[in-house]
């Protein structure tokens, strides 16, 4: 039992003894009981409870996991406050209503005699907070940590109010079960987390929610919910939706409950009357400013829910910064051009106690997933910020990924020295337990990257790319293939890039920095040292299309060609015709593709995620099989495209039955080569990890049809 968790039980007994001196004492058995409940506060009170059986006091648990709070009614009047932490009470940051309701005796202790009003006991208690993450299991087969609501649940309980429950679909819990908490648990606040494809979920759980006879406060967020904010209003006139983060959200929400606030003050919320405010038109650049301090300060997760997501062969996600430094025209996000990063220095409590549950899952790859869109950010202190927060992670015993710009490795307005101090930076972070980055490069086209706001060139990803490989950088690319608005000269230059073999170059660890920042440079140098693989094998998803997301400037860009069309809400998107119709239909085609394919490739991904060693290696062989099908796949639809003249849009039947025979052949191909590559990857897999991947494998081969997983072709 790590060191943290002996010193809270300790505390945990000290209080129970002080507030009950006749009660039975916390056994070896009791303890190892309640370890892995400190980080739910529920199940402890419900444990806490049960020992105490017969006790005439109350008893309850608040604050964040860092602080949690232990309150105990004496039988004699009066009640017990213990700090979990051992930090004294004075320290705590109290909620403004617990002035005049809550008294401690000794407030320079972390154990402390304490009044308590009925108010502050019901307090603690009230509002009973549902916190809900949707999920469709037949395409994700494998779950991460629900970074969002646990978010919002550390936010809540930091306010001292009420308690807070989390479930997650993909834990086991079906939309049945969450069905059932809103019709017999009757809680008084409802969040529903919901993202792209799960439109269909979230609307069965508000039609339940709002034919209750007193419904519940209803806030849904997410991504997904932002972007349909005006058509669920529409529907749920009584709904909140939480636009942002969501820590400030729920803080104003809980206030709002106990009439402590009036609706218009929660912050970051849309409600029906509330002003919407407009989109952001790419226009002047604006410098990337950080976020104001509340909303970044403290953006760390409860861990409820981290046990049930390792049972379950899921990965620890955590969060880093918030926002990004640029303004690409694609993202409909409001904190574009906006980034702020927590002090690495905050990070030390929150990864003694990951480590804990790690401790208890040895089978779990020891791999943090830091899903920061920009990590390393900008500003003076971006490198030293970086490096401190690697070294930190390092120094806990974890690998991590994340993901940045590329414009953090190659930039076209720094000089040598610039790009010899970032080579010396990513040498080091891999040094310090770098396991992977991922890059938005999206287009090795010029004409495209503009399109896209990128504010990056063809060259510098190029440059960028070689510079990564030869410093031994474990890299992933994400790269848009087909957008609505491209040409069929973009649509063969992106093909090429992508099966360039001069990209990919050999690791040079005895190389200096400065050797290799020139090398890349040198086209004679590359030849020498290149890898020979195409950058294909290197792209985390192929065939990818342009989401016409609603609120994006690239959106406004195709509406005003004419090329949009009605919402659909499933996927936060609106249809878009393309400009060249034969590229539309290659582009809907290459979703089928992604879509048949999909589960296997993220079982895959998903396996790379918790193994290390040669199972991880033999997983990740088996997606670039996949990628390089993918790419004959693209090679085949160019072919097929250019049998059609672009003036001849009435030849769209034969394009389309062409290019679904050409991925008829592909896919038995693929079918036959995928069997050998999988019995090979068996062979270093056991347990679980081995039974899901042979449920996912036969899944996927006896697939015959092309279906969409999201009603509605992507933007085609």
């Amino acid at each position: 039992m790590a060191d943290t968790t002996t010193a809270a039980l300790d505390r945990l007994a000290r209080a129970v003894t002080t507030a009950y001196p006749a009660s039975r004492p916390l056994t070896d058995t009791d303890r190892a009981a309640l370890a892995p409940l400190l980080t739910s506060p529920n199940h402890l009170r419900t444990r806490l409870e049960a020992h105490l059986e017969g006790a005439p006091g109350r008893v309850r648990v608040s604050g964040t996991l860092d602080r949690r709070l232990l309150l105990l009614e004496r039988p004699s009047g009066g009640w017990v406050a213990a700090d979990l932490s051992g930090a004294e009470h004075a320290s705590r940051h109290w909620p403004r209503w617990s002035e005049g309701h809550v008294r401690l005796d000794t407030p320079d202790s972390w154990l402390s005699h304490a009044e308590l009003t009925e108010t502050a006991a019901y307090r603690l208690t009230r509002p009973d907070v549902h916190l809900m993450a949707l999920y469709h299991p037949e395409f994700f087969p494998l779950p991460r940590f629900p970074l969002g609501i646990s978010d919002v649940a550390r936010a809540a309980r930091a306010m001292l109010m009420g308690t807070v429950s989390l479930s997650d679909m993909q834990l086991g819990v079906t939309l049945e079960d969450l069905l059932k908490q809103l019709t017999t648990q009757a809680p008084d606040i409802v969040g529903i987390s919901a993202t792209f494809g799960q439109h269909d979920l979230m609307l069965q759980l508000l039609d339940a929610a709002f034919a209750l006879p007193t419904p519940p406060l209803v806030v849904a967020g997410g991504s997904l919910t932002a972007r349909n904010e005006r058509l669920l209003l529409e529907r749920y006139p009584d709904l909140l939706v939480a636009r942002g983060g969501g820590e400030a959200t729920i803080e104003g929400v809980l206030a709002h409950w106990h009439g402590d606030i009036p609706r218009e003050e929660i912050p970051g919320i849309g409600y029906t009357g509330a002003a919407r405010g407009g989109g952001m038109a790419i226009g002047r650049r604006r410098t990337a400013k950080p976020v104001a301090r509340d909303t970044a300060s403290d953006i760390l997760p409860e861990l409820d829910l981290l046990p049930a997501t390792f049972a379950h062969h899921g990965v620890a996600q955590l969060e880093t910064s918030r926002g990004c430094t640029n303004t690409c025209s694609f993202c409909p996000r409001g904190h574009k051009g906006l980034w702020a990063g927590a002090a690495p220095g905050k990070l030390p409590w929150i990864l003694d106690e990951l480590g804990q549950v790690f401790d208890r899952h040895p089978d779990i790859s020891r791999t943090l997933y830091l899903v920061d869109e920009e990590i390393i950010g900008a500003g003076d202190d971006a490198v030293s910020r970086v490096l401190e927060l690697a070294r930190t992670l390092h120094e806990a015993g974890f690998t991590w990924e994340s993901s940045c710009r590329i414009d953090q490795t190659v930039r076209t307005d720094q000089d040598e020295a610039w790009h010899v101090e970032r080579a010396r930076m990513w040498r080091t972070l891999v040094a310090l337990g770098l396991r992977r980055m991922l890059f938005g490069v999206e287009s090795g086209v010029d004409s495209i990257l503009t399109r896209f706001n990128k504010e990056t060139t063809a060259e510098q990803n190029a440059l960028a790319i070689r510079t990564l490989s030869a410093l031994g950088v474990p890299t992933r690319y994400t790269y848009i293939t087909f957008d609505p608005l491209m040409s069929l000269g973009e649509l063969k230059a992106t093909h090429a890039f992508q099966g360039r073999t001069d990209l990919l170059l050999r690791s040079q660890p005895g190389l200096d920095p400065r050797e290799i920042v020139r090398g890349v440079r040198d086209e004679d140098w590359v030849a020498s040292h290149t890898t020979g693989r195409p950058l294909h094998t290197g792209i985390s998803y192929m065939l990818v299309s342009m989401e016409c997301l609603i609120g994006a400037a690239y959106t406004r860009q195709a509406s005003a060609e004419g090329l949009t069309g009605q919402p659909e809400p499933l996927m936060g998107r609106v249809t878009c015709r393309y400009r060249d119709w034969r590229i539309g239909v290659a582009s809907g085609w290459a979703q089928r593709w992604v879509d048949r394919n999909f589960a296997l490739d993220y079982t895959f991904k998903s396996l790379e995620k918790v193994l290390d060693g040669p199972p991880r290696h033999a997983v990740r062989q088996a997606r670039v099989v996949l990628k390089g099908a993918a790419y004959d796949v693209l090679g085949d639809m160019i072919d097929a495209i250019e049998r059609y003249g672009l003036e001849r849009p009435e030849h769209e039947e034969a394009l389309y039955a062409r290019i679904e025979a050409a991925l008829e052949a592909r896919a038995g191909m693929l079918r036959d080569r995928m069997a050998t590559t999988v019995a090979g990857v068996r062979r270093h897999l056991s347990g679980e990890h081995a039974t899901t991947l042979t449920r996912e494998h036969s899944r996927w081969a006896s697939a015959t049809s092309w279906e969409l997983i999201n009603a509605g072709e992507s933007c085609a």
